[in-house]
């Protein structure tokens, strides 16, 4: 018996959304009397921060704080049209719609104040604290708070904006077949260091080393926060997860966490997470969509560690002590 280590690696590059009739997301931005901003989506925050960086995307284009921004996700009934979140698109299409309608209401926002201050729309701008001021000359400046007053009730206008934000279709080549299927691609490379028992077959993380490109960290926290989870979940697929022998029967499937084999907080091994940031041109601020390309790396490279440790290939998930010690005793005779 002995304990085995080894290193693997392994590169991804994963699209931004797909190309599917343009792959639409619209948004509606409007302002309260009292200069809050109402953002609505059908775009659905899954726990990944969707209700968070729309917020500040959102308040960035309109030169508010953020937490003037309040997000309604509603549902597809009565929020405008989304195509869904998934294929890691809710950043940057929701991203790219939010910024089209907060830009509409900013303009508006601008022509109220410009009456205000009997001044040309085109001479103002925002402090990105609550007010709206005279270019070179801070001192002329009024609040958001009273813009929306005047406009709602002086003014009898809305200070609201509609946007949407649809990818140009890309049709196959007749002869080749060759399209373009994303206009933006984010980028995954994961070192693992695993040890393999040659006994049991039982494989043990012991580090993860990350590097993803991402466009650009719009909330670095939230980013990293989100990259460390998902390779954990790559682990989780590589290792444990598994629908099999019950699927599609459900007949003895697991009915909660405790009967579904996943990695738990004991199980998780040293891991660094280091990002890289390449600006996208058609990302909003820059921003790609990293979502589920969190896991994909590390999946491949615990697949070429175990290889490394013990020199059997492991090719079918998840990577369990038995596929593993078979693969062992096929290479050993």
């Amino acid at each position: 018996m002995a304990l085995l280590r080894g290193r693997g690696v392994a590169a991804v590059n994963y699209p931004t959304g797909m190309n599917l009739g343009g792959d639409p997301t619209q948004a509606l931005v409007f302002s309260s009397p009292s200069g809050n901003f109402m953002l609505s989506l059908s775009s659905v925050d899954l726990g990944q921060g969707m209700k968070s960086i729309t917020a500040q995307i959102c308040a960035e284009t309109l030169g508010v704080p953020t937490e003037r921004v309040t997000v309604d996700t509603a549902d597809s009934d009565t929020g405008p049209h989304c195509m869904g979140t998934f294929a890691s698109r809710g950043t940057h299409r929701a991203g790219n719609a939010v910024i089209a309608a907060a830009r509409e209401a900013r303009q508006v926002m601008l022509e109220v104040a410009a009456e205000i201050l009997e001044v040309d729309a085109g001479d103002l701008e925002t402090d990105g604290s609550g007010d709206v001021r005279v270019a070179g000359a801070p001192s002329r400046s009024v609040t958001i708070s009273e813009i929306a007053r005047v406009a709602h009730f002086e003014q009898g206008r809305s200070i609201s904006g509609r946007g949407i934000f649809l990818v140009p279709r890309s049709y196959p080549d007749a002869a080749t077949g060759a399209m373009k299927p994303a206009t933006c691609y984010a980028h995954a490379c994961t070192v693992a260091e695993v040890e393999v028992d040659d006994e049991t077959g039982e494989v043990a993380v012991l580090a993860l080393r990350n590097v993803y490109e991402v466009g650009r960290a719009l909330n670095p926290r939230m980013v990293e926060q989100q990259l460390v989870g998902g390779a954990w979940m790559g682990v989780g697929h590589a290792l444990y997860e598994t629908t099999e022998p019950y699927y599609p029967a459900r007949d003895h499937a697991a009915t909660d966490f405790t009967q579904y084999l996943m990695p738990g907080t004991g199980d998780l091994a040293e891991t660094d997470v280091i990002v890289l940031e390449r600006p996208a041109p058609d990302g909003p601020y820059g921003g790609k969509g990293p979502g589920e390309m969190c896991a994909n790396a590390p999946i491949p490279a615990i697949a070429n560690a175990i290889f490394d440790a013990v020199g059997a290939r492991v090719d079918s998930m998840p990577f369990t002590p038995e596929k593993v010690l078979r693969a062992i005793l096929a290479i050993r005779g």
